[in-house]
């Protein structure tokens, strides 16, 4: 076998197949890096990284490889490069939020996220790119250029993490951290063809990211596998025990066709109803129900409450950070599509604005109401998740996120985007998206599965044996033939 041969099938490996080769020594951590390397060099032209520092990452699996060979007993994540959003804190790369402002910014101290990573021997293959503040779903940054879709580099890889859902989706890494505040895992995750998983609300630590809302946002994984989605709540978490393999036979999941199901792109509703016969066929019994006042609390809560928290959240971790700006000089020199969607939410005179009775009415009243009507579906339906197609629309083509017809009526780009996976977030409930079949376009659709608050370990669980129901997607095209279409 050649040289480059090893190196891809390298590459092509699992996070959870790479650790454990690395730490019974079949391979050196510094060779598996250079082999992911080899993959972002091919396919740089996607843009999923703003910093890549390919002397740093290997020098960081030396020390791996030495830690190693000194006896010292491999972490769970021994030697596994893993691409960071760049809203993540890293005390040695600079962290810029994918904004101008913050191009030169370097914490101090890492994300706690990190630092548990780190401990848990992983190495930062570099900072990825993102949508501008984490603020949108495209990942078409004005400042440091669009994220492209592995699978079309012509079109958006979505965001706001799109850079980790296309570096994962590319070959580039197995394993990526993200962050989803409403959607920001699951929307690339879905675009790209990947998995990803945004926990319980609290189920990771969240200090030392650039926040939007302290209510909603959440780091979290995105891989190409359900493995190594469990593998990484392991490190984080604690594995403890792992739960007996579950089999698609029996598992009950619910469905909301009234909200989750209408109005989606054709192609999108001919993949996830292929996908949905695929799981019934396997023995999954579909439940069929309502999820009564779902658009009207989601409503009053969701941008309400993200739109008043932004400024004094955004506000306080620049000054815990020592960021040497504030929110009125980073939003100044913010690109001007960003700048004026943010505007809509937190001035006064914004479209979307909410008076502090509305705020204080959707964090006290509404957002319960709204977290409690989901604890009452899981009750009298016995699923274990709700299901639905993850977005209304496959990945557009890269600046023409606008309105678009659906249901015979013109929709906004959020709606089409967010509509679904927003809920979930809202109500802090675990999330996994599970590709399910790609468009006649060759563009990935995506099933959502939500579950029950702290039921992450049993909801990963369930995508293991649904992940084999559903079966793989076709390979994203490779960096070279990325490089090529662009």
């Amino acid at each position: 076998m050649s040289e480059p041969a090893r190196a891809a099938d390298l590459a092509a490996l699992s996070a959870a197949a790479a650790v454990a080769a690395m730490a019974r020594g079949e391979i050196t951590a510094e060779r598996y890096a250079a082999a992911l390397l080899a993959r972002c060099a091919a396919g740089r032209a996607l843009n999923a990284f703003i910093t890549l520092e390919p002397e740093r990452v290997l020098e960081a699996a030396r020390a791996c490889d030495r830690r190693r060979s000194g006896g010292a007993a491999p972490g769970t994540l021994h030697g596994l490069p893993i691409p960071l959003k760049d809203s993540v804190n890293t005390c040695d790369y600079p962290t810029t939020a994918g904004t101008p402002a913050l191009r030169h910014f370097r914490p101090a101290q890492d994300a706690a996220v990190v630092s548990q990573l780190r401990a848990a021997g992983a190495i930062v293959l570099g900072k990825t790119n993102l949508h501008e503040l984490s603020f949108g779903w495209t990942s078409n940054n004005k400042a440091f250029g669009p994220v492209r879709n592995p699978h079309d580099p012509a079109r958006i890889a979505g965001g706001s993490s799109g850079g980790t859902a296309a570096a994962v989706a590319a070959g580039m890494a197995p394993l990526g951290l993200a962050e989803d505040t409403e959607g920001s895992i699951r929307v690339p995750a879905a675009l790209c063809g990947v998995a990803g998983f945004r926990p319980t609300t609290g189920r990771y630590p969240n200090a030392g990211v650039a926040p939007i809302s302290p209510l909603f946002d959440q780091v979290g994984p995105i891989a190409r596998c359900v493995t190594d989605l469990v593998l990484f709540d392991d490190a984080l978490a604690g594995g403890g025990a792992r739960a007996a393999a579950v089999a698609p036979a029996g598992i009950r999941l619910a469905v909301v066709r009234d909200y989750w199901f209408t109005d989606l792109h054709p192609e999108v509703e001919r993949v996830a109803g292929a996908a949905l016969r695929r799981l019934e066929d396997a023995g999954v019994e579909l439940i069929e129900t309502q999820l009564p006042e779902l658009r009207r609390l989601v409503d009053l809560t969701t941008g309400v409450i993200q739109g008043r928290d932004f400024r004094p959240a955004f506000a306080a971790y620049l000054a815990r950070h020592h960021a040497g700006v504030g929110v009125d000089e980073v939003l100044a020199a913010a690109s001007e599509d960003v700048r004026r969607g943010i505007a809509q939410f937190t001035s006064p005179q914004g479209t979307y604005f909410a008076s502090d009775d509305a705020y204080r009415a959707a964090c006290e009243v509404y957002l319960p109401q709204l977290r409690a009507a989901y604890r009452d579906l899981f009750a009298r339906t016995g699923a274990a998740a709700v299901v639905f197609p993850a977005t209304r629309i496959p990945a557009p083509f890269i600046g023409e996120c606008r309105s678009v017809e659906l249901g015979g009526g013109s929709v906004s780009f959020r709606s089409a985007i967010a509509r679904n996976i927003g809920p979930g977030s809202t109500a802090a409930l675990p999330g996994l998206v599970l590709p399910a079949g790609l468009t006649a376009e060759g563009l990935p659709v995506a099933l959502e599965l939500d579950a029950p608050a702290g039921h992450d370990r049993a909801l990963l669980q369930l995508g293991r044996a649904l992940e084999a129901a559903l079966g793989p997607l076709p390979a994203a095209v490779s960096g070279a033939a990325a490089t090529r279409a662009v």
